[in-house]
């Protein structure tokens, strides 16, 4: 079952600038009680998303639809994001 929960409240606006440089999607979905879910790149790209990569305090989680953005890399099954922030959710 995806969980669908608000999000944490993190504030991503303060760190957005030194990040220019980051991908940018929205979040496809989430399952907060695994911990994973995927992101869709603006070129159509899904990209896995684990809790560990989300940038925060406390439980760290996504909700679908969100705005995020998100540095992509190859792990051992493909792309995954890493350093993710939320921009707008």
């Amino acid at each position: 079952m995806v969980s669908q929960i608000k999000s944490s409240g993190y504030d991503a606006d303060s760190e957005e600038d030194e990040d220019d440089d980051r991908e940018q999607g929205m979040v496809k979905w989430f399952n907060s009680s695994k911990g994973f879910g995927f992101l869709t790149m603006e070129n159509g790209d899904d990209v896995f998303v684990h809790y560990r990569a989300i940038r925060g305090r406390g439980r760290r989680f996504l909700v679908e639809g969100q705005l995020v953005r998100f540095y992509v890399t190859e792990g051992e099954k493909g792309k995954q994001a890493e350093n993710v922030s939320i921009v707008r959710g």
